[in-house]
């Protein structure tokens, strides 16, 4: 999955826990291969509501992941329409999330091309989601 110039299709899933701590997980496909990408995150103290936060800290992280590998070309696709929304628009954003937005339009600034799109996700969503429940009950 290295390279400059290959397209990369990221299908996203991720989940934190109550006190912040995350996971996300990607399943990063291009031409010549597929895999499957985890990474952890944790909200900011302060990044509020708590659910749409680790959006931010989730697509923030793997987009710094990505960026380190040498991919900058990628298509991430999640199964969250209102986060896609508040990505696209750059509307008005609660005041605890405007500081996670900015690290996340950073992050992907950092790519040479990116897009955020709606795709069912679920599956790495709900691999997400029981990992951190595993993490917060051990």
């Amino acid at each position: 999955m290295h390279g400059r110039t290959r397209q990369v299709e990221a299908a996203i899933g991720y989940a934190a826990d109550a006190r912040g701590n995350g996971v996300a997980y990607a399943r990063l496909t291009s031409v010549r291969a597929r895999r499957l990408l985890r990474v952890t995150f944790a909200v900011p103290k302060g990044a509020r509501p708590i659910e749409r936060a680790s959006g931010y800290a989730a697509l923030t992280a793997l987009a710094r992941s990505l960026r380190r590998r040498g991919t900058v070309r990628v298509c991430f696709k999640t199964n969250d329409a209102q986060f896609v929304d508040e990505i696209q628009t750059r509307r008005e954003l609660p005041d605890g999330l405007t500081l996670s937005y900015v690290r996340l339009r950073c992050a992907l600034n950092s790519l040479a091309n990116w897009s955020v799109r709606t795709a069912p996700t679920d599956d790495l969503t709900q691999r997400a989601r029981a990992e951190a429940a595993l993490n917060l009950a051990a």
